[in-house]
């Protein structure tokens, strides 16, 4: 931490009092992912104590509508939403990244075909079209994950075919091809490594999205079924109580700060790669 104090001159001018803020906050929730059992003072469905109880010393973030601790359900919604996040942003990365690439390289027939897919799914407002998939799926995190994948995979389409469109005419790309180099190994050899940063920038920054994503499908019933201790659910839970505020504080609190951990660390990784902060 004592690079937060560092004069400006005396460290890198990528390495922003921000990214260390967004590690410290991303670092934290990554521990509770694991260890909520051991942080936590009590089992997440336990009834530990009175019906929405206020914050006190025994629950420092209260008690809900059925004497369950918040902070320890908040704790443990770390393992349900910060899973769901890695997961969806793998799967559509994967997806995207592969046809986008393919799209970008090959060109032609398959580019159209490809790219009118991507058009199609991102003429629809994002979480319209999740709710509309998670409703047709049914609820839980599992369809919410699907649903989420399907509005995220074209981002990556789109990203992917840009830089490949770019990094293909470069001058040892052509004297791969120019050399008899088949098409895979010109793309994944000579194309592809140069293509990532970007990509990697923009799904760092996409965790904290899906994040919120889920929470909002979950706080309209699309996503966590009772009593999963998922933060969206939590704050749907708070919603119905509004005099008992702290019933959604530790969950909303929870998504402020890892969606803001997330996005210092994409705007870090920008800094860190782009060739003016050296």
């Amino acid at each position: 931490m004592s690079v937060l104090f560092l004069s400006r001159s005396a460290r890198p001018r990528w390495l922003t009092p921000p990214l260390i803020v967004g590690a410290v906050l991303i670092l934290f929730w990554l521990v509770a992912t694991v260890a909520a059992p051991w942080m936590s003072a009590h089992a997440p469905l336990d009834m530990v104590g009175r019906r929405l109880q206020p914050p006190s010393w025994d629950h420092l973030l209260g008690t809900d509508a059925l004497g369950r601790d918040v902070l320890s359900r908040t704790l443990h919604g770390a393992r349900h939403s910060i899973p769901i996040a890695v997961t969806v942003v793998a799967f559509a990365v994967a997806i995207g990244a592969s046809l986008g690439a393919v799209a970008g390289f090959v060109g032609g027939f398959v580019d159209t075909v490809i790219m009118r897919m991507v058009d199609v799914t991102l003429s629809f407002p994002p979480m319209l079209l999740a709710m509309a998939v998670a409703a047709s799926l049914g609820p839980g995190l599992e369809n919410a994950a699907i649903a989420m994948v399907i509005v995220w995979w074209p981002v990556y389409a789109r990203l992917m075919r840009a830089q490949v469109l770019e990094v293909r005419e470069r001058e040892h790309v052509e004297a791969a091809i120019a050399s008899g180099a088949t098409q895979g190994r010109v793309l994944g050899k000579h194309v592809l490594p140069l293509c990532w940063t970007p990509v990697l920038i923009s799904a760092t920054m996409d965790l904290g999205q899906v994040i919120l994503l889920a929470a909002s499908l979950s706080f309209i019933g699309l996503g966590a079924t009772p009593p999963t201790p998922e933060w969206g659910s939590m704050i749907s839970d708070g919603a119905s109580q509004f005099y008992s505020w702290w019933v959604a504080l530790g969950p909303g609190l929870a998504i402020l700060t890892i969606v803001l951990g997330f996005n210092f660390i994409g705007d870090g990784l920008h800094d860190y790669f782009d060739p003016r902060s050296r």
